[in-house]
């Protein structure tokens, strides 16, 4: 039997999140997340398109998922419930740090000694990604932010944008990728894919190697995702983009009326403050997702019957 939970009150169940409300803990939190996603970077074996270095939605918080290391597993998963970052290996052990204000630096070194202590030996690049003004996590004493409220906050969206993007791409039949959170630029997202290469990606990425970047748009995409804000873009919003971009795709009629194109982004914007204040938040953000698909899909001339589940 399913369970509802239209009763729980929407601040719970989709809480705001006001950027300028949180803006020290986020950028704590970025670089924390970037120190565990490097970490299964390391010792992963690689995927396509960087798919071995994401983070995933858990019931609790994000967590690597289960990290090879020799002839033991690890993994890494940060508790946003007890406000603790947990780590557990196939060999029984479990450690603990607690998620609270500290240095991006003292983080890191925590992280690290505790892996070393019960066997696990990594070396990560220090150097942040994706961001502006990047201080290596060795040496970063400026951010230390951490407010439990708003991490959890942050974490109850996640959970519902999971929810709603695993049904979303259980529509899809071609090649798609998980939903997943992406540490380097700080959004969950889903991405499906036309079968066919895509010409070689530009690049020009803060702090990215082009190479990287190439690696991962390699072939034709339709992304969508759930990004918390920064920069010029002062509110948490909801975006989907293709890649290559069809003739005509900032065009294209889509749903909810909300949404727009955002020149600046390159990116279509449904702004998150719309979903949550809506009757049917589901139905809201479905109807985004699969009308900027259809624009992706439908001018980019994808083979629509080969990759979607026929209607019974």
């Amino acid at each position: 039997m399913a369970v509802s939970n239209q009763s729980t009150p929407i601040d719970i169940v989709w809480p705001s999140l006001p950027l300028a409300a949180w803006q020290d803990t986020y950028a704590t939190l970025h670089l924390w997340t970037q120190i565990i996603g490097k970490i299964r970077l390391a010792l992963a074996p690689k995927l396509n398109h960087w798919w071995q270095s994401t983070l995933y939605v858990t019931p609790r918080g994000l967590t690597t998922a289960s990290i090879p290391c020799g002839t033991r597993n690890f993994q890494i998963s940060f508790d946003f419930l007890d406000h603790q970052l947990q780590i557990d290996t196939s060999d029984g052990i479990t450690k603990r740090i607690a998620l609270a204000p500290r240095s991006v630096a003292d983080f890191y070194q925590m992280v690290l000694t505790t892996l070393s202590d019960i066997g696990i030996e990594v070396q990560i690049w220090t150097m942040p990604q994706e961001v502006s003004e990047p201080i290596p996590f060795d040496q970063d004493y400026q951010h230390a932010a951490y407010d439990p409220e708003y991490a959890q906050r942050f974490w109850r969206i996640l959970v519902q944008v999971d929810r709603v993007m695993t049904l979303f791409r259980s529509q899809f039949i071609g090649k798609s990728s998980p939903v997943h959170f992406f540490w380097g630029s700080f959004d969950l997202a889903v991405t499906r894919f036309s079968g066919r290469r895509a010409p070689e990606h530009p690049g020009g990425v803060p702090n990215m190697a082009d190479w990287v970047t190439r690696e991962a748009y390699s072939h034709e995409v339709s992304s969508c995702g759930f990004w918390p804000g920064g920069g010029s873009m002062v509110e948490p919003v909801f975006y989907a983009y293709a890649y290559p971009t069809p003739s005509g795709f900032h065009d294209y009629p889509i749903q909810p009326t909300e949404a727009f194109y955002s020149s600046e982004m390159q990116e279509f914007i449904l702004p998150y403050e719309a979903v949550r204040q809506t009757d049917d938040p589901d139905a809201m953000l479905l109807a985004f997702f699969q009308s900027t698909y259809e624009a992706a899909a439908n001018l980019g001339h994808w083979d629509r019957v080969a990759l979607e589940h026929t209607q019974s």
